[in-house]
């Protein structure tokens, strides 16, 4: 048995671990038989492999959420690591193994992401963005604290989405004192609110799939309606309803992107920013961990399908 993470396992190496299966989706091969691919993890990250012939019992068993024991080789399949299988198995209750291991967790605690994304809370000046921001942050707090900040790409690991709001923040903190003029509590309330949508929008932490919300609404039209809800069951109706509304809605920065708004207010714009810098900053790193210096990454989807290469002097 093996310690070391799927993900650092090279082409041609033997396999003989267990791993958790993050999805199992049905596809029919060209003689007509169906097949599993599963998509297996680890702490490290996740591989793909195909189980063929899967019988109905073999999708039941198979399904997401499951641990399985697994014998087989790495190829490379069109640029990619790919698990080939040679055996798998349920995993039972006498291998000693639970969901918790095969997790990927934030590198920080939820109790250190909590204090520092309410003190952010507690120097903001004006009331009205002070309330509806805190209101809202404690009405989902338990979920977001739990949450992937998406199911692919970026942040996709428990407690990501809070994660992602830490970074944010502290990213949000140095360029506003770069640039005094932006105002502090809005670009904060932006950075805490824009994604909480995914609450609602993403099933939840394990296995992570778009619920109906998510799929007909989204995250960005969710939080619109939830802004406006804080901000009725509060009593606030000033123009900063409006505006953390306009944060939210144009956060993604263009239509093609997700956005209904383009930014049309000054945080708004940095808001779109930060945000894109700290999900491309997180998706690179995941890219390049997995290769050795001197070596080019997979392509990555979210950059334009861009391969990176690892420069022979990096550690």
């Amino acid at each position: 048995m093996s310690s070391k993470g799927i993900l650092h396992f090279d082409v041609g190496e033997q396999v003989d671990v267990f791993l958790l299966i993050k999805s199992a989706t049905k596809g029919i091969a060209s003689n007509g038989k169906p097949f599993l691919t599963l998509i297996l993890q680890d702490k490290s990250g996740d591989i793909e492999a195909k189980l063929w012939d899967a019988s109905t019992e073999d999708e039941d068993v198979y399904a997401g959420e499951n641990i399985v024991k697994v014998v087989g080789d790495i190829h490379n399949y069109r640029g990619r690591n790919q698990l080939k299988l040679r055996n798998i198995r349920p995993a039972n209750q006498s291998d000693g193994v639970k969901m918790s291991d095969f997790i990927e967790i934030a590198p920080l605690s939820k109790e250190s992401m909590i204090d520092s994304i309410t003190q952010f809370i507690f120097e903001m000046k004006n009331p009205n963005i002070q309330r509806i921001t805190r209101h809202l942050l404690k009405k989902y707090q338990q979920s977001f604290l739990e949450y992937p900040a998406a199911t692919k790409n970026h942040h996709e690991f428990v407690s990501g989405l809070a994660y992602h709001v830490v970074s944010m923040l502290d990213l949000a903190k140095a360029i506003a004192q770069q640039y005094p003029s932006l105002d502090k509590d809005l670009l904060y309330a932006g950075v805490i609110l824009h994604d909480l949508g995914k609450v609602i929008e993403l099933s939840g932490p394990i296995s992570t799939v778009y619920t109906v919300e998510g799929n007909l609404l989204g995250h960005i039209t969710i939080m619109v309606n939830e802004i406006g809800k804080a901000a009725d069951e509060l009593g606030i109706d000033g123009e900063e309803v409006m505006v953390l509304q306009h944060l939210t809605l144009s956060h993604h920065g263009k239509a093609e992107w997700g956005s209904p708004k383009p930014p049309m207010i000054k945080e708004a714009e940095i808001l779109h920013y930060i945000d894109n810098i700290d999900a491309k900053m997180n998706m690179l790193d995941r890219a390049l961990e997995r290769v050795k210096p001197g070596e080019f990454s997979e392509r990555v989807f979210a950059l334009d399908n861009r391969s990176f290469y690892k420069p022979t002097f990096h550690k």
